[in-house]
């Protein structure tokens, strides 16, 4: 497995339609979840993904301040089925924050994190409830800092 971080025009047309299949496969489909996924935000993200034998296993959308949120955010975190429960996802939201910490030298990262993943998964790394549970797209979410 090899991990790969790259910004929107150093991803290759191969790998940039790859990210787009994870997203849709998982978020779209999986979760049955109609919503735009081409929202000009990738434009302006770091794509942080893990790849084996020309797969991608997991990745993540490492956002400037000031396009989602006024803070730096991670988004469409994702882990395709096969792979979950390993321990990627964690390590995925590890080299994210590691990134967006020590090289872009953020001191808060916001997030919009599924309600039931809130305090098991985001909360074990670090993150914070910051608002009260609203829908996105049909699924409960909540709005979380991670302050360094």
């Amino acid at each position: 497995m090899e991990w790969k971080l790259k910004f929107f025009d150093q991803l290759s047309v191969d790998e940039l339609y790859k990210l787009l299949k994870v997203r849709v496969d998982v978020f779209v489909v999986e979760q049955d979840c109609p919503y735009p996924e081409c929202d000009n935000k990738d434009r302006n993200s770091f794509h942080l993904f893990a790849e084996k034998e020309g797969e991608i296993l997991a990745y993540a959308r490492l956002i400037l301040p000031g396009i989602s949120y006024p803070e730096a955010s991670i988004g469409r975190v994702v882990v395709v089925k096969e792979y979950r429960k390993q321990g990627l996802g964690r390590e995925l939201m590890k080299r994210g924050i590691d990134f967006l910490t020590t090289e872009l030298k953020q001191e808060q990262i916001r997030i919009s994190a599924q309600q039931h993943l809130s305090s098991s998964f985001y909360g074990a790394l670090g993150f914070e409830v910051v608002s009260e549970p609203y829908l996105e797209d049909g699924i409960p979410h909540v709005e979380m800092l991670y302050q360094k």
